[in-house]
């Protein structure tokens, strides 16, 4: 008896608007035997549902689009008692996650790789009880993420994130928080916070991949206070400027859980998609939680 597919695709993820390549990536499980189940996201949260609602009854679930698109996708899956593995077809913008495992951005390659593949269980990622995949952040840059247009991006690629991202620079400014970690607390003002389980965030922030390890039940913490001097200013130009998040001008932790209290509620985005917050968060690293296709 073949095995089914339940292929969850995003037609307006990306910058291409040829159905083509996924074509060719049915195709292709089909000739592996599987029995394809295509269904195509028309507004957001649909794919949220199409895995909740029908992710359960298939041996395996694929998604194509970017980012927010395996967000919500994870998201249904996470509401099963047994969910299928999970492969993916990366078709975003800038497909931060897919970078991190190194997923080809060519469908039929992608399809080969899902194919090909035994299963590897990843950390997945809980915020106040949503889950997420590879990253929850505030602060500086945070809001292009989640507020370029999807037509932008398409249009413009990874280079929206960074014209959107530039508008934030005149309303720049610190936020005072208290982020505790199972073993510290820092309490301060900072530009920007992060707890990351990949290698890029918006293609903007790069992390060496032997710093990160996507099965270890621990994320990234990474926390940009705000400069207090000259001294400061340098010390995050530089690690900034080579990526090196070791030295001074940066707070950078491997951590399981955090709870994040601010006087205000915080906005945040998880992979990409806009959360409100609130005065405190809780996140917690759920340990090989989700097999992936990989």
């Amino acid at each position: 008896m073949a095995n089914t597919l339940l292929f969850i695709v995003n037609p307006r993820a990306g910058r291409t608007r040829s159905t083509a390549p996924l074509f060719d990536a049915v195709a292709h499980f089909c000739a592996s035997g599987y029995l394809v189940d295509l269904r195509l996201t028309q507004a957001r949260e649909d794919a949220t549902r199409l895995a909740r609602e029908l992710g359960g009854k298939f041996d395996a679930v694929v998604c194509c689009g970017g980012d927010g698109t395996l967000n919500e996708t994870v998201t249904g899956l996470m509401d099963l008692p047994s969910p299928p593995p999970l492969g993916y077809i990366p078709a975003g913008s800038t497909n931060d996650f897919a970078a991190s495992l190194h997923l080809p951005d060519q469908p039929l390659e992608a399809a080969r790789v899902i194919t090909a593949s035994g299963g590897r269980p990843l950390d997945v990622g809980s915020f106040n009880g949503r889950p997420f995949i590879y990253v929850a952040s505030f602060g500086a840059f945070t809001r292009a993420s989640y507020s370029a247009p999807q037509n932008v991006k398409n249009d413009l690629g990874h280079l929206a994130y960074i014209l959107e991202g530039v508008k934030d620079l005149s309303t720049l400014r610190p936020y005072r928080a208290s982020v505790a970690t199972e073993e510290e607390c820092f309490d301060g003002e900072f530009l920007f916070g992060a707890v990351t389980n990949a290698t890029s965030v918006g293609g903007l922030v790069k992390l060496k991949e032997d710093q990160v390890c996507l099965d270890d039940g621990l994320f990234e913490l990474l926390l940009i206070p705000n400069p207090k001097s000259i001294a400061d200013l340098q010390g995050l130009a530089r690690s900034l400027l080579l990526q090196d998040f070791t030295g001074g001008g940066v707070i950078f932790r491997h951590v399981h859980t955090l709870t994040v209290q601010t006087p205000e509620d915080l906005p945040w985005a998880l992979d990409g998609e806009f959360d409100p917050g609130g005065a405190q968060v809780e996140i917690h690293n759920l340990h090989r939680r989700l097999t992936f296709l990989i």
